[in-house]
């Protein structure tokens, strides 16, 4: 099968589905394509996606591959890093099998994934788990010991103008069913009204259904300018040392943003934050918590989110899979019951109302006299 198309490339996955069109041929470097990656290229309608590095490494069970196949996109994998230097953004390229061409000439070549290859490669990958699991813990145990002080003991909280007292909030990120987990808590958001804090990429999703965020916390590289420009306070994640790689875009924006230096994630100090300005409950919705989703993510390790939510844990209401636990039908018999409730209400305005008795007397010998019974 042949696939002919503009190419649009880039070494940084998150930046590139931003730009990525319908038709489009997506090449990337991205060892281990992680679930929320995929869910974003599926997103974007793209009937190929080439890979310089492999999509599984067999480090550990990604499923993002998988996912891709399974909507029928094809994966050309590990390619090679030279494809950056032979094809530039807006290239024509056709793709047969797993060589890719531009300009008539063969320009790199790799393997295609197939759903029956992707399943073996996962398979294969799933003997690694425990590896990985024991390297897990042993990095957790050592960065413990190196930041426990500095997160429980000696971070400084910044000032906010947000008013956390006394009220609920809810930390939003761009985890594992985040979306379907979002839409589910709309009413929660309705009824309790708390502060809305969106981790990048998580304040778009606050906005995508409708809700403003009221803060948006962390390096700032994933965060829309229209989330960054909604009125939300913001607050850059800097290094323990100062330094904001994130403070640069902002500026650049003339925005004013509060800096909060502290190890660890930025999921983690915004639950921090929502728990040290006096949050009485903090519901976490795509956080990060069991071993796939840190590696998805390029952790090696949980020690500052160990050592948060052992310290934020009476507060803290993990939402993740709500959307699964429970799901909002519209049953048949709903609906004949609402039915039912119209047309009571309807026959009891007519016997009660002459005006109405003679309009719909009238109505009646309309349509008898139309068709003459």
């Amino acid at each position: 099968m042949q696939y002919r198309g503009i190419a649009k490339l880039d070494k940084r996955t998150k930046n590139l589905v931003k730009r990525l069109k319908p038709g489009e041929i997506a090449i990337i470097d991205h060892n281990d394509l992680d679930r929320i990656t995929a869910e974003s290229l599926i997103e974007t309608k793209v009937p190929v996606v080439i890979n310089a590095s492999p999509f599984i490494s067999g480090r550990y069970p990604n499923i993002g591959p998988e996912m891709l196949v399974s909507k029928g996109v094809r994966l050309v994998d590990n390619v090679g890093p030279e494809i950056f230097d032979q094809v530039k953004e807006g290239d024509n390229v056709i793709v047969r099998g797993g060589r890719i061409f531009k300009n008539g000439k063969l320009v790199a070549e790799g393997q295609v994934l197939t759903k029956a290859k992707t399943k073996s490669k996962i398979e294969g990958a799933k003997k690694s788990l425990n590896l990985e699991l024991e390297k897990f813990v042993n990095n957790t145990l050592q960065y413990v010991q190196r930041e426990k002080d500095i997160l429980l003991e000696g971070i400084e909280i910044p000032d906010t103008s947000t008013d956390f007292s006394d009220r609920q909030a809810m930390v939003v990120v761009r985890g594992y069913d985040y979306k379907a987990d979002l839409k589910i808590l709309k009413s929660y958001v309705r009824e309790f009204k708390p502060v809305l804090i969106g981790v990048d990429g998580g304040a778009d999703a606050l906005l995508q259904e409708g809700l403003k965020p009221d803060v948006i916390i962390g390096d700032m590289d994933s965060v829309s300018n229209e989330a960054l420009l909604s009125g939300a306070e913001l607050v850059v994640h800097a290094y323990p040392n100062g330094k904001a790689p994130g403070l640069k875009r902002l500026e650049e924006l003339s925005l004013s943003p509060v800096i909060f230096k502290a190890p660890g994630t930025s999921e983690d100090i915004a639950l921090l934050l929502a728990y040290e300005k006096g949050s009485e409950l903090i519901v976490a919705v795509g956080t990060h918590i069991h071993l796939i989703e840190f590696l998805d993510k390029g952790r090696n390790g949980m020690a500052s989110t160990f050592l948060v939510r052992l310290k934020v844990g009476s507060k803290l209401v993990d939402a993740k899979g709500v959307s699964k636990l429970y799901r909002s039908t519209v049953k048949l018999s709903h609906l004949l019951l609402l039915l039912l409730a119209a047309m009571t209400t309807f026959s009891v305005i007519v016997l009660t109302s002459p005006t109405i008795r003679y309009l719909f007397r009238l109505l009646v010998l309309n349509i008898r006299s139309i068709f003459r019974f």
